[in-house]
């Protein structure tokens, strides 16, 4: 510290009075002081400058008032002869003038090293300030808060001329009269200078710097805050700007839009099928066959010295107890086997073992191949075979889209949270259906919406309904509607353009320059209040309706207006009865078409597998399997329906799903006959060993016994011991062929097990 005081004393020559008069004025702003902070006494030689330009000494009863007054120097640098108060005040005004000027780079370069030479200084005096106003000597103490602005002198002197480069470009800059003052201003002006505050400018300049910030998604850099514009030109937007749409009111006489006749159809039905059948055009033989393939393949990389020995009937035997298990629905899978609560239906088609086994190591693909950054490569199999098969069937009129939860709370990336849903944890799906329910497309969410190659990117929310959007047949005028999480205008406009007709709930925001009534407005003029508005945007009429009901809500469509009004009935909460309401025609197309998922999902819900498993995709795998009983069922319906079959001749969702279960045990599947307890005996063994213990009655060959030729039962008034062995009953039944008496009962049927085996 005491070197620094002497280079500074060095440096900085002594004023006297006789130079008074030629040193130039200029104004200047000191900091006020408070109560705890030291004043220069008057034997330190601090003067106060009069309006004459004369110095009075400063006294202590001034203390806590700031004035702005001229003080007189020498011609030379100010950084040397002023208070560290002073300089702190000139950074300060700097460094506000260095951050409103537009910069070129070069300039941006020397102001970041000249902010890491020189942070904003704290506007606080400490007392070693102002003990440095000696009489001895005019130079400044360095402090703790002050001291690096006397170690930088010199490079303050090198950036001078680039500061006052950069004010030269202000529109109120000052004028220069030396190029080594930092403020420095015209003779005769004793006004302070004060720096324009943001929007405190002319008018071409606050119109200029005005940026138009449509959304949060379009700017690009994440800064919250525009970046700073000055007097010399209009800023330049980082954000892409969108154009502006121009409403205007409909007039409600006459404004009726006809909505367009349909040009496609739905193909007539020579007759309706087994519920079988239609399962299996989605489940076929070759999807069956890659499943035991994979399947067989993982068990073999769990345990190679282990083998699953898995194949399409067992598969198919698999398939018909989890839609047993489904319908039935016990808590947990093994009381389907207990002794108490055993279902036949399930337990006699395959052990319990075998079961969780086949559940255990059931798989759709190779772990051992390259995933590909595919986050569902473990279903991929599943997706590429029924996603085509969903796609090819035949579309109504009417088609939605929206949102769908698969339940799932287990540990899965994939897994979201969506409160507003009857599911609100699980794995979020978007699904294109009609209004039945009847599936025509999906995608799973997986973290990320990327735009349809060849259609523009619109968002996320718009992207999706674009990509389900590709296997609606163009210009047949498809109706498609969709709610307020998916609509905007660039949506509707991208529809239209393809040929596709849409209608949808919209967010307020989202509709550019539309300008509905406030709810508080329309809710005194009664419920069931309505404004209409329309815009063309390249060239595409949208229709936008805001109705009140209860609240407001706003619907949007290319095709669809508000008139013709119809009369619908709601419940007045005062009047405690129901009262007829208005509602526009767009509302009650959107009330009518728009609930397919919802209705699919109330499908699926009736019967939902719930088999618990830790592996994430059998949850998805599963719910596929329900997704196409569904489907399976609604193209039943749809047959039915075109062959004018009443309903209540059709057959209903459980009776189907049945219907499937029992042909996946049973069709073409030898029927096992399986017991609990010890395997199935072996006629022609336990008989030798019964010849050793003693005489035995004759048994005819295996040959004759299993040809199922002339094996009748005939009731004889005699009882006899049952020939069956192990079998210590007796019995009034025997064989006509073999003349032999078995036992025929309810619980116990050796005449059927001694002829099987």
């Amino acid at each position: 510290m005491e070197y620094i005081k002497q280079e500074e004393e060095s440096e900085t020559p002594n004023i006297n009075e006789e130079q008074e008069d030629e040193i130039p004025r200029f104004p200047m702003t000191v900091d006020v002081k408070s109560e705890e902070s030291e004043v220069p006494s008057k034997e330190s030689g601090a003067v106060k400058p009069s309006n004459d330009g004369s110095f009075q000494h400063l006294s202590t009863k001034e203390e806590g008032r700031s004035q702005p007054y001229d003080v007189t120097v020498e011609d030379l640098h100010p950084e040397k002869h002023d208070p560290p108060h002073v300089k702190q005040e000139e950074s300060n005004m700097a460094y506000i003038k260095q951050e409103a000027e537009p910069e070129s780079p070069s300039i941006k370069e020397e102001k970041q090293e000249e902010e890491i030479m020189f942070p904003m200084p704290v506007a606080v005096k400490s007392e070693d300030d102002d003990e440095g106003h000696s009489k001895g000597n005019g130079a400044a103490k360095p402090s703790k808060d002050s001291s690096f602005q006397h170690l930088r002198t010199k490079e303050k002197q090198k950036n001078a001329a680039t500061f006052y480069a950069k004010l030269a470009h202000r529109t109120k800059a000052l004028p220069v009269e030396s190029d080594e003052s930092a403020l420095s201003e015209s003779e005769g002006s004793d006004d302070e200078y004060k720096p324009n505050k943001p929007g405190e400018g002319d008018e071409s300049s606050s119109n200029e710097s005005t940026v138009d910030i449509s959304s949060s998604e379009e700017d690009a850099d994440g800064s919250p805050h525009p970046p700073p514009t000055t007097n010399a030109g209009p800023a330049k937007a980082t954000s892409k700007r969108k154009r502006k749409i121009l409403w205007r009111t409909v007039k409600q006489q006459n404004s009726a839009k006809e909505v367009d006749v349909w040009l496609g159809g739905l193909p007539d039905a020579n007759s309706t099928r087994l519920p079988i059948q239609y399962f299996r055009d989605f489940f076929d033989d070759e999807l069956l066959d890659k499943i035991v393939e994979q399947s067989n393949l993982y068990c073999t990389q769990q345990n190679p010295n282990h083998a699953l020995k898995l194949d399409r009937s067992e598969l198919e035997q698999f398939l018909g107890c989890v839609l047993f298990m489904s319908i039935f629905d016990l808590p947990r899978s093994r009381m389907y086997w207990s002794r108490i609560t055993r279902l036949p239906l399930v337990a006699d088609v395959m052990p319990r073992d075998r079961w969780e086994e086949i559940k255990r190591f059931i798989h759709f693909c190779d772990n051992m191949a390259p995933k590909k950054n595919d986050k569902l490569y473990k279903i991929r199999l599943l997706i590429d075979t029924l996603l085509p098969k969903f796609q090819a069937l035949p579309q109504d009129q009417m088609l939605c889209v929206d949102e769908q939860m698969v339940p799932f709370k287990g540990r899965s990336r994939l897994k979201q949270y969506v409160p507003k849903k009857p599911y609100k944890w699980g794995y979020k799906m978007f699904v294109l259906c009609d209004t039945r329910g009847l599936v025509h497309s999906f995608d799973i969410f997986t973290g990320k919406i990327d735009p349809v190659p060849g259609q523009p990117d619109i968002g996320a929310n718009g992207n999706i309904v674009l990509k389900l959007a590709q296997v609606i047949h163009e210009n047949v005028n498809h109706l498609l509607f969709f709610d307020d999480w998916f609509s905007s205008v660039d949506l509707f406009v991208a529809l239209a353009k393809k040929g596709i007709p849409a209608l949808g709930t919209v967010q307020h925001d989202r509709l550019r320059g539309c300008c509905f009534s406030a709810d508080s407005q329309m809710m005194k003029k009664g419920r069931g209040t309505f404004e209409e508005q329309e815009a063309l945007v390249d060239n595409v009429c949208i229709r936008a309706v805001k109705w009140f009901d209860n609240t407001g809500v706003i619907v949007a469509s290319t095709f669809a207006s508000a008139l013709p009004v119809s009369n619908i009935q709601r419940w007045d909460r005062k009047l405690k009865r129901e009262v007829s309401v208005e509602c526009p025609r767009i509302i009650s197309l959107y009330n009518k078409f728009m609930g397919g998922v919802d209705a699919l999902d109330g499908l699926i819900a009736y019967y939902r597998i719930h088999i618990k498993s830790r592996k994430y995709y059998h949850r998805l795998f599963f719910h596929f399997v329900d997704m196409v009983i569904v489907n399976s069922w609604l193209l039943y319906r749809r047959d039915a329906d075109s062959l004018d079959i009443p309903r209540k001749k059709q057959i209903d969702l459980l009776s189907f799903r049945a219907s499937i279960a029992h042909a996946l045990c049973e069709q073409g599947k030898e029927s096992p006959n399986r017991k609990r307890g010890r395997s199935s005996i072996d006629v022609d063994k336990d008989f030798e060993v019964k010849k050793r213990r003693g005489p035995a009655a004759p048994i005819p060959a295996k040959e004759i016994r299993t040809d199922a030729v002339g094996h009748w039962p005939v009731l004889e008034n005699t009882r006899q011991r049952c020939k069956l062995p192990k079998c210590t009953g007796q019995s009034v039944f025997r064989c006509e062929k073999c003349l032999v008496h078995l036992c025929l009962k309810r619980n116990k049927n050796c005449f059927s097990e001694f002829h099987s085996q």
